[in-house]
């Protein structure tokens, strides 16, 4: 059984889905693991999103450790960002009491420092291509719009002290073109591009097939992934993702396994049952 931790700051309706999709997966068979616990940087009270997530941690009674990045700010008065390795450690000594093989960041809003990396093998689920952009997923999508680009995916890479650039685990590529996405790429000129881009017009058709696309999909990236390493086809090696031949991932496949076809059997066959 494929033990994993679970880092997320919980603040929106993404980061619950997620967790309870994972949770069902295992609780129905699908996969074979179990959550050994789920941390939050927040305390309770500091926002309503963070407050639902960890009453859905509760209804689905996982052990839930909480440590708030606002309150360490405040009693140190030092940002975030010139203590991150002491804020890692204080999570480190919490968590010291689980056992795990592989941790996810799921919503988790906060830097990684290189002591959380160098510890956990910490996976992380950022909603663009390998070769794609960085930064949320609006960035993300601005960016497809402003390139005009074809394809769009998500990726799964071992997280590391540079932001969503560390070596690729697995992904999936879909096409944002043809069909109803061409009518929409047709009307889109320039000037939308710019609104979009300032936060106006996140409501756009094409800005919403987009995001509903690659949505959907995400969660599926996950299972598929951790879904290798259960069954052993992705191990690791120290810090070091491996295929089951013992061969180092970036060097046999330098974007990480497709598991394009598999994320899109996985969505078809829950969409029918």
């Amino acid at each position: 059984m494929l033990r994993v931790g679970w880092f997320s700051t919980g603040r929106g309706e993404g980061s619950k889905g997620l967790l309870n999709f994972i949770q069902h997966q295992i609780t129905t068979g699908q996969l074979d693991a179990e959550l050994q616990f789920i941390f939050s940087n927040r305390g309770r009270g500091e926002q309503t999103g963070s407050d639902t997530f960890q009453d859905l941690v509760h209804s689905l009674k996982l052990p839930l450790v909480t440590f708030s990045s606002k309150q360490f700010r405040q009693t140190t008065g030092i940002p975030l960002s010139n203590n991150r390795d002491l804020y890692d450690l204080e999570i480190m000594k919490l968590l010291s009491q689980y056992s795990v093989d592989i941790c996810v960041l799921a919503g988790y809003m906060l830097i990684a420092g290189r002591k959380l990396c160098r510890t956990y093998p910490l996976l992380n689920l950022h909603p663009a291509l390998p070769t794609g952009p960085i930064g949320t997923w609006q960035e993300v999508i601005w960016s497809l719009l402003e390139n005009r680009d074809t394809h769009t995916g998500a990726m799964v890479h071992l997280a590391t002290e540079e932001v969503d650039r560390g070596p690729v685990v697995s992904y999936f590529k879909i096409p944002i073109t043809g069909g109803d996405f061409d009518q929409h790429w047709g009307l889109l000129d320039d000037q939308e591009v710019k609104l979009l881009k300032n936060g106006e017009m996140e409501s756009h058709p094409l800005f919403n097939m987009i995001r509903q696309a690659g949505y959907s999909r995400e969660p599926y990236l996950l299972l598929e992934t951790l879904k290798s390493f259960a069954n052993k086809d992705l191990s690791f090696n120290g810090i070091e993702v491996v295929n089951d031949s013992g061969e180092a991932l970036v060097l046999s496949a330098p974007q990480g396994l497709c598991l394009t076809q598999k994320v899109e059997a996985s969505l078809k066959h829950d969409a029918n049952n």
